[in-house]
């Protein structure tokens, strides 16, 4: 895919989020889509994996420790052919595999997640087996800034730094804010870059919200010998006008005339790219 068919997908992947978190009547709707840039360029782009055979021993992994934005990792999943799109129906619902947090119950999930600090350190053991058995593999783990504050996160890059484990690259979804508010407000973890440098790793700013960006930094070879972090700066609630920048929109449902405002939005940025 070249760039602007990726543009589209990911605004494309916006909008199911939107319409299955209306539908659910639930969900993390400025988690979601905030970080619907950084899963459309690694579903899409860089991760080596068949939908078809997800239990290839050489696969790439990809852990999300921020499981609460699970919509739009459903959303992701359905599109690439992980399991059909209409099950995304179901989200919520019950007897339906598709729950609130992500489980391995669903093809494509690796681990169980959603509470919140233990990603990093599944990322850490897988990314130590591949290189005990020596495998090319790499592993991808994404958090969230607020997450920063769990004190198993450290303990789990201190582990990944001094293993050198440069198989393993964990993204940071650096919206800035939580459910309660600013995360400088609430836990202050910054500076984030110069903590993860400090415990080993190699960190790389880009813009969580460009998919070109993104792209050329998770695709390219890890070649510093260190764990990679990729510090994200993104947009909470990015690509519906009234969500972006606002904590409120964490955790929320639309209104029937807020969903259609954000479906007409999502919709004309769709139409805007495809003729481009």
């Amino acid at each position: 895919m070249n760039t602007n068919t990726l543009k589209i997908k990911a605004a494309e992947m916006r909008k199911t989020t939107w319409e299955t978190i209306y539908r659910a009547k639930t969900g993390h709707t400025g988690s979601d889509l905030s970080c619907a840039d950084i899963l459309t360029a690694l579903y899409f782009k860089v991760l080596h994996q068949d939908p078809k055979n997800f239990q290839d021993p050489d696969r790439d992994r990809y852990i999300q420790s921020k499981g609460h934005a699970v919509e739009i990792l459903y959303s992701v999943l359905a599109e690439r052919g992980y399991f059909p799109k209409t099950e995304l129906l179901t989200y919520s619902q019950f007897k339906s595999d598709l729950i609130g947090h992500p489980t391995n119950h669903v093809n494509g999930i690796e681990m169980n997640t959603g509470s919140l600090g233990h990603g990093l350190g599944i990322g850490v053991g897988i990314a130590k087996a591949a290189k005990l058995d020596h495998k090319s593999y790499q592993t991808y783990v994404l958090m969230g800034d607020g997450e920063q504050a769990e004190g198993s996160v450290w303990e789990a890059a201190m582990a990944a730094g001094s293993f050198k484990l440069d198989n393993l690259t964990a993204i940071i979804d650096h919206n800035k804010l939580q459910i309660s508010g600013p995360i400088t407000d609430v836990m202050n973890s910054e500076p984030l870059d110069e903590k993860y440098k400090a415990f080993g790793f190699d960190v790389i700013q880009v813009d969580g919200n460009d998919i070109d960006a993104l792209v050329n930094v998770l695709s390219a070879n890890n070649t510093s010998g260190k764990p990679r972090l990729i510090l994200a700066n993104t947009v909470k609630g990015k690509g519906i006008s009234f969500a972006e920048n606002q904590a409120g929109w964490h955790h929320k449902v639309p209104t029937a005339e807020q969903y259609q405002q954000g479906l007409d939005e999502l919709n004309a940025e769709i139409g805007r790219l495809s003729h481009e």
